[in-house]
């Protein structure tokens, strides 16, 4: 294995690989065979400078800069937080630039199974969701499940291949919340309940709460009265066993589902990272980026999300927008969340993860410049605000803050069947959607073999890029015929929901 790895050739630092300790011998230049003395102990992930740098000058990482040296910086160096400043400021003239590039791949579209819904949507799950509107009734849904769980255990020991579960898609609002809060919650919920992945749905609103059931029915627009029933708890006089005898109703519609056979290209994949390491721009995201390139040249959608984690690399986002209005929009997401940050005093370009720090990462634009291989060299087709639902093939971006979990609750509201999830770290949670785990780095996916469901640190010990696209492929593919991801294994189903504070 290479001890070390320089990304693009007018980079001047290269990336460990694994841990050097002071004094070891670095061949920085594989062609030329020239060495370099590591001055420091060097982290795997950590950057290594193989220039001189100035005071003032940039780092350069991916061929872009991002940060500049606080102090002069020797060959051999450590380069990180302590000698590197970020060179980003609070807003930018923006102007739209397209750079043009075409997609292709030597992968031909899969075969898959899936459920075809009466909407002329299409599902990789039959689960059977609780929907509380309200905090309240949180517990009142989870008696209702576990209940409606005993009375069906029989059918389950068969192990039905069509039936995927019953789950509560608990939150803590619904009630005390107001303007852009409270409508959130409620668009969030309202696109749940229309998530093709659910078979059925039983929504639950207590009586008095502001997430009122007969305003967020009007609201829903279309939806299938067989599939999806609702229940007002203070207005019946035994809601569990009223919740229980709907679920049945519900459960003996979805009995008949069966998987059909569709296309890979005919799903929506949320792009999402966290926790992550000096690798995750050298591995994992740039798979992603294979991936969602892949799903595109055969007619299907991406969608890349985390607002926070483009900034510094958003100009090449904007580059790849299809035309000015797309652009705009692009831009219009940017600048909305950099005064969102301002609204409370926040700094808009802090690196604010110490888990990042830890794996090497050093600014935003370091983060950024890795997080947005995830989109590969797509166009950008449109872009949606926070609750959303996709109406475009193709790349889309989604705005939505850099925390995991809400997240991952956006992509889900978006349509997306699947998230497919980068990290250095590791984490256990998983959303409402399957959500994959690809590992930057094959430590990581030795070590916690029951979060990580695929190992990308494959591709700096030898395998090619091509190679780990097909097997990646094949995983997803699997997935989407029922194989168990390992948040679904863990039964890790979360559901977050931003909150702004904002009630104008």
């Amino acid at each position: 294995m290479k001890k070390t790895i320089k990304i693009n050739d007018n980079d001047n630092v290269i990336i460990a690989l694994e841990p050097l300790h002071q004094g070891d011998k670095i061949i920085s230049e594989p062609v030329t065979q020239h060495q370099i003395t590591a001055l420091q102990t060097i982290p795997s992930g950590h950057k290594i400078a193989i220039k001189p740098i100035a005071q003032g000058e940039n780092i350069v990482k991916y061929g872009f800069p991002i940060g500049h040296a606080t102090q002069a910086i020797q060959v051999g160096e450590h380069v990180h937080t302590h000698n590197v400043k970020t060179n980003l400021g609070k807003f930018h003239e923006y102007q739209y630039q397209p750079v043009t590039g075409q997609i292709s791949t030597q992968f031909g579209d899969k075969e898959v199974n899936l459920y075809r819904r009466n909407n002329n949507d299409v599902g990789i799950r039959n689960e059977l969701w609780i929907i509380p509107t309200v905090s309240c009734v949180n517990g009142i849904a989870e008696q209702i499940r576990k209940q409606f769980l005993t009375d069906i255990s029989q059918d389950l020991l068969q192990k039905p291949s069509n039936f995927d579960g019953v789950y509560l898609l608990s939150h803590p609002y619904g009630c005390s919340q107001l303007g852009s809060d409270h409508q959130t919650t409620k668009t969030i919920l309202q696109d749940m309940v229309k998530h093709p992945n659910a078979g059925g749905v039983l929504v639950i609103g207590l009586g008095c709460e502001n997430n009122q059931l007969n305003t967020f029915k009007e609201s829903l627009g279309e939806y299938d009265g067989e599939r999806v029933r609702f229940i007002v708890a203070q207005e019946v006089e035994n809601e569990i066993k009223q919740g229980i005898n709907y679920l049945h109703d519900i459960y003996q519609i979805m009995k008949s589902d069966q998987r059909l056979p569709g296309k890979l290209s005919e799903l929506k994949f949320g792009l999402e990272c966290g926790g992550s390491d000096g690798l995750s721009g050298i591995t994992a995201n740039p798979l992603l980026g294979k991936f969602s390139d892949y799903i595109i040249t055969h007619g299907g959608t991406s969608v890349l999300t985390e607002v926070p984690e483009m900034f510094g690399a958003e100009t090449i986002l904007m580059s790849h927008c299809i035309n000015e209005q797309i652009f705009d929009k692009t831009v219009n997401m940017i600048n909305n969340f950099k005064r969102y940050f301002i609204s409370y005093n926040q700094p808009i370009y802090e690196n604010p993860s110490p888990g990042n720090k830890a794996g090497g990462i050093t600014t935003l634009e370091d983060k950024s410049l890795g997080c947005t291989q995830k989109a590969g060299n797509s166009t950008v087709m449109d872009v949606l605000d926070y609750g959303d639902r996709l109406q475009k093939t193709g790349l889309n971006l989604l705005s939505s803050p850099g925390n995991d979990a809400v997240a991952t609750g956006a992509l889900a509201a978006a349509g997306c069947h699947m998230v497919l999830f980068s990290t250095g770290r590791g984490t256990p949670y998983g959303g409402v959607v399957p959500t994959v785990k690809i590992a930057t780095n094959s430590a990581l996916a030795q070590k916690k073999t029951h979060w990580i469901d695929f190992d990308a640190g494959q591709l700096v010990n030898g395998i090619t890029m091509d190679k780990l696209l097909e097997q990646f492929i094949d995983l997803i593919v699997q997935i989407v015929n029922g194989k168990q991801t390992c948040n679904e294994i863990n039964h890790f189903k979360d559901l977050s929901i931003f909150k702004n504070g904002v009630t104008e």
